[in-house]
């Protein structure tokens, strides 16, 4: 995902996810859907986002929960309005595929 390339809606996203600022709504719904951990780093305007999910993470679920939520939706709407959909289709948060993991190139011989 990209964010809109200024100062001030950079800042604004990044004070929105301090300890404490996240809406609880937004961290219990996505935990109860089966999000184990997030992570979102950033560099410049470019964020990536790593999920650790359980077994029974549930997508549609948390989506439909996301679209009738009224605190769920604040967060999305304003969330939104700092983002960018980084590709033409519009598709927030597009799902990455991996393209290299190291230990897969390493034999067990060259793994430390």
């Amino acid at each position: 995902m990209d964010l809109n390339s200024d100062a001030e809606a950079i800042a604004a996203y990044d004070d929105a996810h301090r300890v404490g600022r996240t809406p609880a709504a937004v961290v219990e719904a996505q935990h109860r859907h089966g999000i184990l951990d997030m992570e979102i780093f950033r560099v410049g305007n470019r964020l990536v986002m790593l999920l650790t999910l359980a077994d029974d993470f549930d997508g549609h679920a948390l989506h439909c929960v996301e679209r009738e939520h009224p605190d769920l939706i604040a967060w999305q709407q304003s969330m939104g309005a700092l983002q960018r959909p980084p590709l033409a289709d519009g598709i927030s948060w597009p799902e990455a595929h991996r393209v290299f993991r190291q230990s897969d190139h390493l034999s067990n011989k060259d793994k430390i």
